[in-house]
């Protein structure tokens, strides 16, 4: 696995646990922001290849209100 790959998988997992807090906390900006960077990070990683383990749903990262 390249270095890249592992940063983006990271990135991705930070972006998924960012957003899963600021939703528990009931922070609509914070959650914006982190579905943001999830949305971000994903699409860099498609774009180079790297799997993410990302779900099916491509507005994972979306607030679905």
């Amino acid at each position: 696995m390249s270095a890249f790959a592992e940063a983006m998988r990271e990135r991705v997992r930070d972006a998924r646990a960012a957003l899963e807090t600021a939703r528990a906390d009931g922070d609509a900006y914070a959650t914006a922001v982190a579905a943001d960077e999830l949305d971000d990070a994903l699409r860099v990683a498609r774009a180079h290849g790297v799997d993410t383990d990302a779900s099916a749903d491509p507005e994972e990262g979306r607030d679905k209100r």
